[in-house]
């Protein structure tokens, strides 16, 4: 035991922390005990006598106490008279198939009528057969979500005209493990007394002990005019109580036994109740008036707070509800309650329903000119038509009228001067661009295309096309990532889609010759004109980009180097003669039949494309060259692909139609061996395909080098002359080979071969089924770029297109 505070002088003041104490005041003992049954205990007290000091002492604290109380303003309120009949329509339900009602009072969950009905034995509330609820014995008034309010006793003491006393005193205790305690908010020590003075002792949640006092004095003229106030500090005191009391005990003691205010005030009463409803004389003249001061206690769940409880599977807030931990009260514990805008009972499933505030007046606060929209716990209010405001006040729109039309104005006038600035600069832009797409027309020589188309007939100037800037990007999807074909050195292929749904290939290279634009205009129009079934067409072309786009027709399968040499090659023996025949006759065209003759400088098998027949045809001219009719060869800087290049061409630079024919040689003899023009993973000696190819025929192995598939589909008579013919296009000297013309006929015959001249051939149609079965590739990934070991040291347009000599 503890003593935190003595008074001598006859009397003992015992402040202490502990289950229990023993208060000694004079001669009279006080008993406090720490546990209960369950219930409450009410019990007079023995009569405390003071000695003479105390009473001096408690005098002079009251005279000081009096003084304080009456410097401060009187409040009057309003207290509504039957608490009892208090309701909190908010916190409703009981649990279902519980009884929903004792007498007058709702009984909500946690309370419950019965045992299975309420959260636990403290929560559990019996109705007698007169309808009387009672909680521990004691009448319950009213249930809110965080409180319960009970019947209260107050203690007296009573003077005769004999000087008789009559005193009685009132003891509560709360039962240790019930999650209840006196609600420190709501609840006072008040004593009401003209010369008496009250005092309270008890304990605590956690155990502490609390003494207090409260002493009234006055005069019988100024307690006549105190009716209807809450306690006015004259004939009146009141002090707070500590948080989470469980335990008090009150009596009363008098100052001068009432001598001088025994004709008006002949009892004085003290209790520990509800400050806001009790009123001052009012409630004193009534009979009653013991009964009618309630006391109320908070209550929390459990003995966890709200982190602990939402992870146990008793947690009882419902959605639409916060949590709370009990602090106020000094216990531990939770609450639950509905959120802002809801109701309902925030312990039951499902929990808290939202309040439509917009049905009832009183719960908004918008203006009456003013639509009440419910949202999910609130609502908003908006203006109706023609009036503006945020809902809660509108006007009606006509008062602003100015301000909307100047802000529509300045609105209106910002848009438009924005409008016209962008205008403006779009127009300078556009301007600029058409500056400069003439300026490209010019530079690349569109104005002489175009006299040239104009100098010609009709159906010339359909096959060369010009197209403007604004078509490509359309038909190319302003040159979208997903329509590249393939891109090289030179510049890049696009797949487009021309407005008649005509699929084009559309090479825009990087860079141009400005002292090459009439050359390659008139090697262009030739070009153009070029009307031969196994030769790439080219459509038309634009001038107005920065270097000339050619628009050509579009190949879908692929290159014959990409056949050759796959994995698994299905090209067959006829496959091969007859692409080598078509393409052996394009270049014959090209050589002799042409209005110029044309030397393609690049012949390659990544330059022979296959169509969605499979049939051969000769692409990229990027590199070819015009031959006037009186010359035989002409002088150009070298340029080519190694692996194809003519030897005397890389050595004299002298340009002759039989370069092609050399470089068509190693074209067959690639299709013969499968093998690649250039390997140098082969021996020294074998590391280019022509002279692997002549050094085995010279040393008699030519089948050791040959694709198994030719050798088994050829006859040794149609294989040695194929040999032969490969070796004669392989010749050093240009003079020795034969022309395009001979090679093209030569392989024409090769064809009517057979191996067993009972089994019929297949058909042309035939041969084209077994290579179906390939989806379309693209042939551009390799025809558009600058050449493996390609040596120039002139411009190349790398286009099917061709450039004049000097």
């Amino acid at each position: 035991m503890k003593f935190e505070h003595i008074i001598d002088g006859g009397a003992v003041v015992v402040v202490a922390r502990g289950p229990g104490v023993v208060a000694e005041v004079g001669k009279a003992m006080v008993a406090v005990s720490g546990g209960g049954d369950g219930g409450w205990v009410f019990r007079p007290s023995l009569p405390l006598t003071l000695s003479l000091v105390w009473k001096l002492r408690s005098l002079l604290l009251l005279f000081f106490s009096r003084l304080l109380l009456l410097a401060q303003p009187t409040l009057a309120k309003n207290i509504t008279a039957n608490i009892a009949n208090k309701t909190y329509t908010g916190f409703l339900g009981a649990k279902p198939g519980c009884q929903q009602k004792c007498g007058n009072l709702s009984v909500p969950y946690p309370f419950g009528i019965g045992a299975d009905c309420s959260f636990g034995p403290p929560f559990e509330i019996s109705c007698s057969n007169t309808s009387e609820p009672s909680l521990g014995g004691l009448k319950v008034l009213s249930i809110s979500p965080t409180q319960v309010r009970l019947q209260n006793f107050v203690a007296s003491r009573c003077y005769d005209q004999a000087g008789n006393v009559s005193t009685s005193s009132a003891w509560a205790q709360l039962p240790a493990d019930w999650p209840f305690t006196f609600s420190d908010e709501v609840n006072k020590f008040t004593v009401v007394s003209c010369d008496d003075y009250g005092q309270t002792l008890g304990y605590s949640q956690d155990g502490g002990i609390l003494y207090t006092a409260c002493g009234s004095v006055c005069s019988i003229s100024n307690s006549t005019d105190m009716t209807g106030v809450n306690c006015p500090g004259i004939g009146c005191c009141q002090t707070d109580i500590p948080k989470g009391l469980k335990s008090f005990n009150v009596s009363l003691l008098s100052f001068d036994n009432h001598s001088q205010v025994l004709s008006k005030d002949k009892c004085s009463y003290a209790f520990v109740g509800e400050q806001d409803n009790f009123l001052y004389l009012s409630d004193l003249s009534n009979s009653n008036f013991k009964n009618r001061v309630p006391i109320v206690l908070d209550y929390a769940i459990g003995n966890k707070s709200c982190v602990e409880a939402q992870t146990s599977t008793e947690y009882l807030c419902q959605l639409n509800t916060s949590c709370s931990n009990n602090i106020d009260g000094g216990s531990e514990g939770y609450r639950c309650s509905c959120k802002d805008g809801y109701k309902g009972n925030p312990y039951l499933n499902p929990g808290c329903i939202d309040i439509d505030e917009c049905k009832d007046p009183n719960l908004n606060d918008c203006d009456g000119n003013a639509t009440c929209t419910n949202t999910p716990g609130s609502f908003y209010c908006s203006c109706n038509h023609r009036y503006v405001g945020d809902g809660r006040g509108c006007t009606p729109q006509a008062s602003q009228i100015l301000v909307i039309k100047l802000s529509l104005g300045l609105s209106f006038g910002f848009v438009s001067l924005l409008i016209g600035v962008i205008w403006i600069y779009s127009c300078i832009n556009r301007r600029k661009l058409i500056k400069l797409r003439e300026q490209y027309f010019q530079q690349n020589g569109g104005l002489l295309m175009k006299q040239k188309i104009s100098s010609i007939d009709g159906t010339s100037a359909e096959l060369s096309k010009i197209f403007t800037t604004e078509e490509l990007k359309k038909a190319t999807n302003n040159y979208a990532e997903d329509r590249i074909l393939g891109r090289g050195g030179y510049g890049v292929v696009y797949r487009g889609i021309l407005p008649d749904q005509r699929i084009v290939a559309i090479k825009k290279s990087k860079v141009m010759d400005a002292n090459q634009v009439e050359q390659f205009i008139n090697e262009l129009l030739i070009v153009t004109q070029v009307n031969h079934r196994n030769v790439v067409k080219l459509l038309g072309c634009c001038f107005e980009s920065e270097v000339p786009e050619l628009v050509y027709e579009y190949i879908p399968n692929g290159t014959l180097f990409e056949h050759i040499h796959k994995t698994f090659s299905r090209l067959t023996l006829e496959h091969r003669l007859r692409i080598a025949a078509e393409a052996a006759s394009a270049l014959s065209y090209l050589h002799s039949a042409a209005s110029i003759p044309i030397i393609h400088r690049d012949v390659k098998s990544a330059n022979i494309l296959l169509d969605a027949n499979y049939m051969a045809k000769m692409a990229d001219f990027g590199a070819s060259r015009l031959v006037p009719f009186d010359q035989t060869q002409v002088t150009t800087l070298v340029q080519g692909t190694l692996g194809y290049l003519d030897p005397e061409y890389f050595h004299t630079g002298q340009l002759n139609e039989k370069s092609d024919v050399y470089s068509f040689g190693v074209v067959l003899a690639e299709l013969l061996t499968g093998k690649m023009p250039i390997c140098l993973e082969r021996s020294p000696g074998e590391q280019n395909l022509a002279t692997y190819f002549l050094v085995s025929m010279k040393e008699n192995r030519l089948y050791q080098i040959l694709e198994p598939r030719v050798v088994n589909e050829g006859t040794l008579e149609q294989l040695q002359a194929i040999a032969e013919l490969v070796k004669r296009c392989l010749y050093v000297k240009s003079e020795e080979r034969p022309t395009m013309k001979e090679v093209a006929m030569e392989l024409e015959s090769f064809r009517k071969y057979r191996k067993d001249p009972w089994v019929n051939q297949q058909s042309h149609e035939e041969s084209e089924s077994l290579l179906s079965d390939k989806a379309p590739t693209d042939l551009y990934a390799l025809s558009i770029g600058p050449s493996t070991g390609d040596i120039s040291g002139q411009y190349s347009f790398g286009t099917s297109t061709t450039f004049l000599l000097n």
